[in-house]
């Protein structure tokens, strides 16, 4: 069996300028990229984003993931970060966001599988383009959805650190999910909101398009974030494709990809959602 998406990544974290505690945590490792920012405000934050980081680590290894795996992950993750406190221990009230992308198949063929429960975010670049994939459980985030605020109104609003949902933190809300296709060259990032709140996403973008190496751009990124203010801590995981199942059993490779672009996985044809 070969694994639907084949994939080199990087993966980096600071601390900031301010902060003495870093309280993210991260796992690069196929089939699994994702990001935990422990929430300040919170008892031991850098618990809970470290135990959720460790229940997923379980995963590593698989070719591919279904929803039900890491539904399955997410649920004993909450409960061990709902344990934390118990019988003295610490991490009483901690809590932390959870925001990445999984490889995944359907029907043998390459697909991302993107989860979010928080304000981490997960974008894809493809095409010299960067999208947002996952949408912030924030307070911001639901006065822009309100058309109360503006995208860059909610940048500098004193409420943007005031997420909606959480694992731990007395939070029960659910992530939210998004499969669709995966393509020759997609590149995924996953960070915490320490660096899209210093950098634009044309600056992010600019970074994506013009360093080649996962690992170097995962490290210039969380770097530019500190030079840029580093008010809160800094992660960065960016995972390229570097050869995607687009039929059963088939690879294509990036000097392949025009010649068989018909053959590729599209989400209308294939059933993907976003």
């Amino acid at each position: 069996m070969t694994a639907p998406v084949l994939t080199a990544c990087g993966g980096a974290s600071d601390v900031g300028a301010r902060r003495k505690l870093n309280e993210d945590a991260y796992l690069a490792s196929a089939p699994l990229f994702i990001v935990a920012d422990g929430m300040g405000g919170h008892d031991a934050g850098e618990i809970a984003s470290a135990t959720v980081i460790e229940h997923f680590s379980s995963l590593i290894g698989q070719e591919a993931l279904s929803i039900g795996q890491v539904r399955d992950a997410l649920a004993s993750a909450r409960s061990a970060v709902g344990s934390l406190g118990q019988h003295g221990g610490p991490g009483a009230g901690a809590g932390t966001t959870l925001s990445g992308v999984a490889i995944a198949a359907v029907d043998g063929l390459g697909y991302w599988l993107v989860l979010n429960i928080g304000d981490s975010r997960t974008y894809q670049f493809a095409g010299g383009v960067l999208e947002q994939i996952t949408v912030d459980h924030s307070y911001v985030q639901e006065l822009i959805d309100d058309g109360e605020i503006t995208p860059e109104q909610a940048k500098s609003d004193r409420r943007r650190n005031i997420i909606t949902r959480a694992i731990g933190a007395g939070s029960v809300g659910d992530a939210d999910y998004w499969l669709f296709p995966a393509e020759i060259g997609d590149r995924m990032l996953v960070c915490s909101d320490g660096l899209t709140t210093e950098l634009s996403d044309e600056r992010i973008a600019e970074v994506l398009g013009a360093e080649s190496d996962p690992q170097r751009a995962a490290d210039i990124l969380t770097a530019d974030a500190v030079q840029a203010g580093g008010r809160d801590n800094v992660t960065v995981v960016v995972v390229d494709a570097l050869t995607v199942a687009s039929a059963r059993g088939v690879h294509v490779q990036a000097d392949e990809a025009e010649e068989l672009d018909d053959t590729r996985p599209r989400a209308a044809r294939d059933g993907g959602m976003r």
